[in-house]
């Protein structure tokens, strides 16, 4: 079984250390993981949603140092879920109870962790910063519309079906359909379905750096002409954890390639900000 690089949604198909116990899905395997898609898509449009209304609205009253640590709180629930399931222990563990839907599993974990960190969210008071000069705020905005274009060119090269899960299931269905000698016609009958060999593409902002994703993210949340202070809070705490995981990411990326990656950082030098980082 492999995988997407779903950890930084990054466009490389990887062969991770979790084995494929051979279990077949039951017939809801398929709309289950479809379902996950579908939840993790409403999961981002909830955040956007939040983010541009409901962080953008000024708190009243003093920071409370209550409100900040429960927020803290809060993503950090969410990266720990993210990093438990990077952990190739666990992973095979939840393969071996769910067979093929174990990304699926994720996915439906996660988006749920994301709404309940958006909708829970405690306010905090303040303003950060406030540009009012239409020409700065004009090109505060082209900023995060860049941020967003960044994170959307990305995302588009990514198989957003293998990074539901989607795609995993389908792979186990059509590898039994060939065991089972359904397909009588076919050659191939009876030989087990090869995953394609790791591949890390260059193409567009994936050649600029090697988590443009997170680059657009930083953008997004901070190119704002109205900072509250409740949306700093969730804009430094989110690329803090992203900052903190890149090391971890790459490290895991690295063990489970089997040198691809090493390849792709020589030729991708920077990680997020074309030569400077």
């Amino acid at each position: 079984m492999t995988t997407r690089h779903a950890i930084g949604l990054h466009v490389v198909t990887i062969i991770p250390a979790v084995h494929s116990t051979g279990a077949v899905p039951t017939p809801l395997a398929r709309p289950i993981a479809l379902g996950g898609l579908v939840f993790f898509v409403d999961a981002l449009l909830y955040f956007a949603y939040r983010y541009v209304v409901v962080f953008g609205g000024e708190a009243p009253g003093p920071i409370s140092a209550r409100a900040i640590a429960i927020d803290v709180a809060l993503f950090s629930i969410f990266a720990l879920h993210h990093s438990i399931f990077a952990r190739d222990t666990f992973r095979n563990r939840i393969t071996r109870m769910v067979g093929a839907l174990e990304r699926s599993t994720y996915v439906w974990i996660a988006s749920a962790l994301f709404i309940a960190t958006c909708a829970w969210w405690q306010p905090v008071a303040g303003v950060v910063w406030r540009i009012d000069q239409p020409v700065a705020r004009w090109g505060i905005q082209a900023a995060q519309l860049a941020g967003v274009w960044i994170v959307l060119r990305s995302a588009f090269a990514i198989d957003l079906l293998e990074l539901a899960g989607v795609q995993q299931v389908m792979r186990v269905q059509k590898d039994a359909h060939y065991r089972e000698g359904r397909v009588l016609s076919d050659p191939n009958v009876g030989r087990v379905l090869s995953d394609p060999p790791p591949e890390f593409k260059t193409a567009g902002p994936y050649g600029w750096v090697r988590h443009p994703i997170y680059s657009g993210w930083f953008l997004m949340v901070f190119a704002v002409p109205l900072m509250t202070t409740t949306r700093f809070v969730f804009a430094a705490t989110s690329s803090l954890y992203l900052l903190v995981a890149i090391p971890f990411e790459e490290r895991s990326l690295r063990r489970s390639s089997s040198g691809a990656y090493d390849r792709y950082m020589r030729q991708v030098r920077w990680k997020l900000l074309p030569r400077v980082f």
